[in-house]
C-alpha cells in the first residue's frame, strides 16, 4: 500500500453517531490541511463499506450528492464520503492553476489517508469522472470499484473512433433551466474554477489507462443525450467487468441535479454497489 502523506487536521466536527443510519440521517462536517497546505472540506454520513464521491465541474459535495438523494439512499449500507474539490464548496479556492492539476486525485487519496480508508468504492461525476479515472489509473489497489456518471473513458484510436456508433442527437428541455440553477450558487467563484479548468485540464489529457488491465468492476451512468456512446464504446470493449446504464431523454446536467435526476441513477448506482461490496 502507498505511504500515508502528513497533514495537518484543523477541524472534524460533529462526530458521527451510532445513530448516523436513522430515518433522518445528517452528515458530520470535516476539515483536513492537504499536504501543500490547501484546506479541504467533505462530508461523511453513515457506517459500512465506504464510498467516496467526487462532484464535478462548479459542483459540490452537498449539492451532487445529498440535495438529490444520492447519499441518502447509498447509507443504507454504506460509509458515504463526500470531498468538497478544491476550488469549490466549502473548500479553499487559489487561483493559480498550479494548484489543481495531480492535486485533486492527490487530495483524494490525502483524505481516505486521513479517515483510515484503506480501499473504497469510487464515484465521480464529469470533473469527478476524470478524477475518477486518475485514480483508477494510478492507485486501482485503492479502489473496490469505480463508477463514472457523466462522463466515462473515451476512445483514443482514430480507427475505433471512426467505428464507434453515433449517439442520438437532442437535449433534454429542462437543461438550460438545470443550468441556471448551477450558475446561482452562492459558493461560486468564477477565478478559481477558471483556474480549475486550466491547471486540472492539463492534467486530465496527459491521463492513459490501459484498461485491459483493470480488474475491478466499472460502471458509468450517462444520460441518452450526453454522448453515452462515445464515453463508453472503449469501455465495453476493453474492460472485463463493465456495466454502462443510459438515463433516457435525460442531459448533462438533468442526469444529476436534484429536481431532475432519475430514479434510474440513484437505483443503478446503489445496486452495483452493494452486489461488489468486499465479503467479511
Amino acid at each position: 500500500m502507498t505511504c500515508r502523506p502528513m497533514f495537518r487536521l484543523i477541524a472534524c466536527c460533529v462526530p458521527l453517531m451510532a445513530g448516523a443510519l436513522s430515518a433522518d440521517p445528517q452528515p458530520s462536517h470535516g476539515y483536513l490541511v492537504a499536504s501543500d497546505g490547501i484546506r479541504i472540506h467533505y462530508l461523511v454520513m453513515g457506517r459500512g463499506t465506504p464510498v467516496v464521491l467526487i462532484h464535478g465541474y462548479t459542483g459540490s459535495a452537498e449539492g451532487n450528492w445529498f440535495s438529490n438523494g444520492v447519499a441518502a439512499r447509498l447509507v443504507r449500507k454504506h460509509r458515504v464520503v463526500a470531498i468538497d474539490v478544491r476550488g469549490h464548496g466549502r473548500s479553499d479556492k487559489p487561483r493559480d492553476p498550479a494548484m489543481y492539476g495531480d492535486r485533486l486525485w492527490k487530495d483524494v487519496i490525502e483524505l481516505m489517508d486521513h479517515l483510515a480508508i484503506d480501499r473504497a468504492h469510487v464515484h465521480g461525476y464529469s470533473m469527478g469522472g476524470a478524477i475518477t479515472l486518475s485514480l483508477l489509473a494510478r492507485v486501482p489497489e485503492r479502489l473496490f470499484t469505480a463508477a463514472f456518471g457523466g462522463s466515462g473513458v473515451a476512445e483514443v484510436d482514430p480507427e475505433w473512433i471512426a467505428k464507434a456508433p453515433k449517439d442520438a442527437d437532442g437535449s433534454d428541455p429542462l437543461e438550460p433551466e438545470a443550468r441556471q440553477k448551477l450558475l446561482a450558487s452562492p459558493m461560486r467563484d468564477q477565478e478559481a474554477l477558471d483556474a480549475v479548468r486550466a491547471g486540472f485540464g492539463t492534467a486530465a489529457r496527459r491521463t492513459s489507462i490501459d484498461l485491459t488491465e483493470i480488474r475491478i468492476p466499472v460502471l458509468a451512468i450517462n444520460g441518452e443525450f450526453d454522448r453515452p456512446v462515445a464515453k463508453t464504446h472503449r469501455m465495453q470493449r476493453e474492460l472485463k467487468n463493465f456495466r454502462g446504464v443510459v438515463l433516457p431523454g435525460k442531459s448533462h446536467l438533468t442526469a444529476i441535479m436534484a429536481g431532475y435526476i432519475p430514479e434510474l441513477y440513484i437505483t443503478s448506482l446503489e445496486t452495483f454497489l452493494d452486489a461488489n461490496d468486499p465479503r467479511p
